[in-house]
């Protein structure tokens, strides 16, 4: 039998950056569900704080070099991949020198946040799943880890339902309590509706673009969510409890890639 594919995309994962409960599990989950028998892929940003020579990262020549346009402004797709080698797996990144070329990850040294934080999120969304499409690779589940991977699940279901390298997976959104404090910027339903998202889809998102709401976005459009943190937001705490769909509690540290990944069976 053939065995399923999860595809993981994490706002950040060990050892490239440093030790958070997100940043872990999105380091330890795939190797476990891969040492279940499952084929996974695994996808972060190229931030300018990863060393690339330390992590011996490379660039993938035949999947860069595509432009997506964010706002009306053309940005060079860079794709470039490293290996954990005691996990036998491949991360992809992806890299922009616009976006993704600053030291820090979503907030300066003085923990301002980007003003631009709306648009990495889009590029690196996209991203991912034009990369994904190049390597021909079709996933069953679609697992987004972080709040800069909120709008993967809304571009998959509003944007390449169509397209056959998507035509039969699931999006598990994680929550995490790594909430931001300044909200994104008010145009980000305008910039996605360029994209070709039509009005009613971001609804959600329309005049409040906070942590809760593009949190309630991810979610409105995954088919499951799993609690990633003992303790998240209260908004959005709330707003899971109104929702019919699957989720999964938090689990503890000894026992959850076998939770997930028995979670992942509910899907196939």
């Amino acid at each position: 039998m053939e065995s399923k594919r999860v595809l993981f995309v994490s706002q950040e994962i060990m050892p490239y950056l440093s030790e958070t409960r997100l940043s872990k599990i999105s380091r330890d989950l795939p190797q476990g569900i891969q040492e279940r028998g499952r084929e996974i892929r695994t996808f972060m940003p190229r931030y300018g704080s990863v060393n690339e020579r330390r992590n011996q990262l490379h660039e993938v020549i035949r999947l860069s070099g595509m432009n997506l346009i964010i706002d009306d402004t053309d940005h060079p797709l860079i794709i470039k991949v490293a290996s954990i080698q005691s996990a036998r797996m491949q991360v992809y990144f992806i890299d922009n020198e616009d976006y993704f070329q600053r030291k820090h990850t979503v907030a300066d040294s003085s923990g301002n946040e980007y003003e631009d934080n709306d648009e990495r999120a889009m590029f690196f969304a996209r991203g991912v799943i034009e990369t994904v499409k190049k390597l021909r690779w079709s996933p069953d589940i679609v697992h987004c880890h972080g709040w800069l991977t909120s709008l993967v699940p809304l571009y998959l279901r509003k944007l390449y339902y169509d397209d056959p390298v998507f035509n039969n997976f699931k999006t598990i959104y994680s929550v995490y309590n790594n909430g931001f404090k300044t909200p994104l910027k008010s145009s980000l339903p305008q910039k996605l509706m360029a994209d070709g998202i039509e009005k009613k889809d971001v609804k959600v998102i329309e005049g409040q673009t906070d942590f809760a709401s593009i949190t309630k976005l991810a979610i409105e459009y995954s088919d499951g969510v799993i609690i990633g943190s003992e303790n998240i937001d209260e908004e959005v705490s709330k707003y899971l409890g109104s929702v019919e769909k699957p989720v999964l509690t938090f689990q503890p540290e000894e026992h959850y890639i076998d939770a997930y990944n028995e979670f992942y069976d509910r899907f196939f």
